[in-house]
């Protein structure tokens, strides 16, 4: 399964200091509830695994990764095959 390019929103818990927040620079990270949110776009499935696996090395526990959007399709509208 291909994972198509979009826009991503990444919760994790707790605060992440700026040392953590230098792991993902191409996100922009926010406090929300208490935990934190990066939000970024992602080109493939491979950058998802990518952050994923830095968060779990940097011992961070991760509660929520979800596509918010997704990229410009190469599809024209009404491409599409019954």
């Amino acid at each position: 399964m291909v994972t198509p390019p979009g826009l991503y929103t990444i919760r994790i818990k707790g605060r992440l200091g700026p040392t953590a927040l230098c792991a993902f620079p191409t996100m922009v990270s926010e406090l929300r509830g208490g935990h934190s949110v990066l939000t970024g776009g992602l080109e493939d499935g491979s950058a998802v695994f990518g952050v994923v696996a830095q968060i779990e090395a940097l011992g961070l526990e991760l509660l929520a990764l979800r596509r918010i959007t997704a990229g410009p399709t190469s599809q024209e509208p009404g491409d599409a095959h019954s």
